[in-house]
């Protein structure tokens, strides 16, 4: 096995403040002074969880622990991530699944997502696609359900489900240096990988009432639909240049944008200047640079994955900027600047 999915860890009582299937008469130490469940219980999962993570260590010692749970308490992000638990099926829970992952992130809780599909329902074919597109732009993706809600594999849902399920999935697969990216430089800085629109500027009134797309990173921001029926849907855009990474078309923001969201994709916008980590068509690294606007400059990190284990890989800084009309990317070391470490794919339009 790989690692732990600790499910039902609160333990899970079926009643407020136990009794049904966890009597009050159970005890715990509470570090000596005793006390009830009332009290012990999300720190009984944070013990857990714990328990899952140093039980690996000493198994494996050469590989890095993978352990997500449902429950915990403040300081489980030391031990691994959580999902959402049984996110009811329908449209106000595929919205709550976004709010669970922002809000997770803000507290010190990077690593999560939720079941895709929602766990105690059976999905339209609409709601299944939209679901899975969100969930491949979280950091913890996989589909879930109880036994009496259905399958939740692609495939059962049909052809076009299963096209725009695999357009998702090969979009997660390309970005996966950019996650990985992202999982280092949320350990080193506690920054989520999912992040509100207002991350940048806090005193956007506008961004902090936006709840309905996300930034991943500083580079990308991610505009899942929500709602059912629609193939368009308005995006709010903090300041700068962005771009539609399906059209290369240019915005600028501050402001909102009207934009298309068919079945087959959601909306998803690259910050002008950024240098984004992705897979090649041959399976190595290259960086994907957006255009910066004339007169500004951008960048990026990048974290080269170094496999499994406890090396500590270097972060790679990159600025960019527009010379002569051209895209010139430089990688920033001690002694000054030198040429990129990765092939380079420019994007958007270098000029205006």
């Amino acid at each position: 096995f790989a690692g732990f999915w600790h499910d039902m860890n609160e333990p899970t009582s079926f009643a407020a403040f136990g009794e049904t299937t966890l009597p009050r008469s159970a005890l715990h130490a509470l570090e000596g002074r005793g006390g009830d469940h009332r009290e012990a219980h999300n720190v009984y999962a944070l013990c857990m969880a714990r328990a899952g993570y140093e039980g690996l260590r000493a198994l494996r010692p050469e590989e890095r622990p993978f352990v997500f749970s449902r429950s915990g308490w403040a300081g489980l992000q030391r031990y691994g991530g959580t999902w959402s638990g049984d996110v009811a099926t329908g449209w106000p829970g595929l919205r709550a699944s976004l709010s669970l992952v922002l809000g997770l992130g803000l507290c010190g809780v990077p690593y999560s997502g939720p079941d895709v599909g929602g766990f105690d329902g059976g999905p339209s074919p609409e709601l299944y696609v939209r679901w899975f597109q969100l969930g491949s732009y979280l950091p913890l993706f996989r589909t879930h359900s109880s036994l009496w809600a259905g399958r939740r594999e692609p495939w059962e849902f049909g052809p076009e489900v299963l096209q725009h399920a695999r357009v998702a999935l090969v979009e997660r697969r390309r970005l996966l240096p950019y996650f990985v990216t992202l999982a280092h430089l949320a350990r080193r800085t506690g920054a989520p990988y999912v992040r509100p629109l207002w991350w940048g500027a806090p005193e956007d009134r506008a961004l902090r009432d936006c709840e309905d797309a996300f930034l991943l990173g500083d580079s990308l921001l991610v505009a899942p639909v929500l709602e059912p029926g629609a193939d368009r849907r308005a995006v709010r855009l903090p300041r700068g240049r962005w771009y539609d990474t399906a059209t290369q078309r240019a915005y600028e923001g501050p402001g909102q944008v009207l934009v298309d969201a068919p079945l087959a994709r959601v909306p998803v916008f690259a910050r002008a200047g950024a240098v984004i980590p992705v897979r090649g068509e041959g399976g190595g690294l290259e960086l994907e640079v957006w255009a910066p606007a004339r007169g500004r400059t951008g960048g990026g990190l990048v974290v080269p994955d170094a496999g499994d284990g406890w090396e500590e890989p270097g972060i790679e800084r990159y600025t960019t900027r527009l010379r002569g009309g051209r895209v010139v990317v430089e990688l920033e070391r001690e002694d000054g600047v030198g040429e990129p470490l990765h092939p380079l794919r420019v994007r958007g339009p270098a000029e205006g």
